[in-house]
């Protein structure tokens, strides 16, 4: 993987550009509450500038969501370690960079090995379609499953979400944004000119013309909480992050990334302190002072960084709330069920997609209230990647059904346990037979269960991306005089990668622009 130093454009190319706010006063002491991934990201930024940097959270390890969650496996034989969150990582140049921002190579600390096939897709017809990261290999396996004129849309639809990346990234994702005024450049023109601005759905269909190839290049709308019918073709850059650029896994799950990523920015300064939660940011007009334990404890801080869901953070800990961030409207949730299994089932990938008969009618359901009547779902086996872990002979499975959020009239209480047994039954339906039985150990998390864990509405995909709420419009990330967000709830946004940034921002925020990363020339 190239270093960023290998990839450094003259910085003549941000000539003209306006520097964006940053806070004001002093920022020697800055306390980060959170360690989540985009937490970590300001953390390492921040300790190569020399700040004496205090990361407070509240779980016992580093990662928030991305954290790991161990089950003893019965009879004390070892022990299942499941991924609760986060399972599909993407663009590991983002986290290589915040190695790189403390001089550390990411190799030295991580693990990291691409998944082929990306995603193995199944069809309500028994199409089976494995989605390949090489365009050459993935032209070959549409050409096969489908033919010579759906592999021909592909090349160009690839052609098209490249273009978008390269638009995108630079001016609309990689950089604070104060005002729309600030999205006037010239990608902006580009990227109407290439339809950015139309509909996911219609504009993946101008190049893919078969009703599976269209689902597997548009389910990602849902990772920014819309329906393709809804979201805007931009947003077909999720695409390009997965199934272009390519699906990663790494030894010991998605968990050795926070885990590394602490591990290095303690040993540049970083001090964590974990089981400690922050109940309130002491704050004098618009400045925070300190921030308030749990246990009472006071910690002076210069600046303050909140890594926790943005809303909450605004409520809990600010004690106010503006109006924007009170309207916001909230991506769908997700019935999520971690299983220890006594077995594996033939035929299944890494990542499995697995789509129903119903699409934009699922969507439909998802978006007005409804539970899914025809679902389509993600299966993870991660221990096809990786099998230590879980014990001997044993299997991790990550079934994720998506879900209303806590806006619909669904009492969890009642329905999760209803509800499992649809999933089990959809399970047995489409390749798992017998499922429920193969259970050895298993933990249900409902959008109730997201919600006590600290996110708005039980949406562990936050704010939803519409058009209002998203770039300039997404909840800006600087509060008062000194404090900072970061996370998925602020810009740029969802996901792996947007939360790696949004913690490059966050820094940004306190120590300006960073001269040598922002001469990147983004390909």
């Amino acid at each position: 993987m190239p270093a960023i130093s290998q990839r450094l454009a003259p910085a003549a190319l941000l000539a003209g550009r306006k520097s964006p706010r940053t806070v004001t006063g002093p920022t020697d002491t800055v306390v980060i509450v959170g360690a989540g991934l985009a937490g970590l990201s300001a953390a390492m930024r921040l300790a190569r500038s020399g700040r004496q940097v205090i990361v407070l959270e509240r779980d016992l390890v580093p990662g928030g969501r991305a954290a790991v969650r161990s089950i003893p496996a019965p009879g004390g034989n070892g022990e299942y370690r499941f991924d609760p969150g986060p399972t599909v990582l993407t663009m590991p140049d983002l986290i290589a960079d915040c190695f790189d921002a403390l001089g550390e190579d990411m190799a030295d600390w991580l693990n990291l090995r691409p998944i082929d096939p990306l995603y193995r897709t199944s069809f309500a017809d028994g199409t089976t379609i494995d989605v390949h990261a090489d365009v050459a290999r993935m032209t070959d396996e549409i050409e096969t499953k489908i033919g010579p004129d759906e592999a021909a849309g592909f090349q160009r639809y690839v052609q098209f979400v490249s273009r978008l990346y390269k638009y995108e990234m630079r001016d609309f994702i990689d950089r604070n944004i104060d005002s729309p005024l600030d999205l006037l450049t010239v990608n902006l023109a580009k990227l109407a000119a290439i339809g950015g601005f139309r509909r996911m759905a219609p504009k993946v269909a101008q190049y893919l013309k078969d009703d599976r190839t269209q689902r597997i290049y548009s389910f990602q709308a849902l990772y920014a909480g819309l329906s393709p019918y809804d979201a805007m073709a931009l947003y077909s850059v999720i695409a390009y992050m997965d199934s272009v650029a390519g699906v990663f896994t790494t030894a010991g799950g998605m968990a050795a990334v926070p885990n590394a990523m602490a591990a290095a920015a303690q040993k540049h300064g970083v001090e964590f302190r974990y089981g400690t939660e922050v109940t309130k940011v002491e704050h004098k007009g618009g400045r925070a002072v300190a921030v308030i334990t749990a246990g009472g404890e006071r910690i002076p801080a210069d600046v303050v960084v909140l890594n926790p869901d943005l809303p909450v953070a605004y409520r809990d800990l600010l004690g106010k709330t503006p109006l924007r961030v009170r309207r916001l409207k909230y991506s769908p949730s997700c019935y999520l069920m971690l299983a220890g299994t006594r077995q594996n089932w033939a035929g299944a990938a890494h990542h499995n997609v697995h789509f129903g008969g119903s699409w934009k009618g699922t969507f439909e359901e998802l978006t007005s209230g409804r539970l899914m009547s025809d679902p389509s779902f993600l299966v993870s086996n991660p221990t096809i990647s990786d099998a230590r872990l879980a014990p001997a002979n044993r299997h991790i499975h990550y079934v994720l059904f998506p879900t209303p959020n806590l806006d619909a009239p669904i009492d969890w209480k009642r329905v999760g346990p209803v509800y499992r047994e649809h999933v089990l039954s959809m399970l047995d339906a489409r390749g798992y037979p017998g499922f429920g039985d193969a259970i050895e150990v298993e933990d249900v998390t409902t959008p109730l269960e997201w919600a006590e864990r600290g996110m708005e509405r039980g949406a562990p995909f936050a704010a939803a991306h519409s058009f209002f709420q998203t770039g300039p419009f997404r909840p800006g990330n600087l509060w008062g005089e000194n404090v900072v967000f970061t996370g998925s709830g602020t810009q740029p946004g969802v996901g792996v990668p947007m939360v790696l940034v949004s913690g490059r921002l966050a820094a940004e925020r306190i120590t300006g622009p960073d001269p040598v990363y922002a001469s990147r020339a983004w390909r």
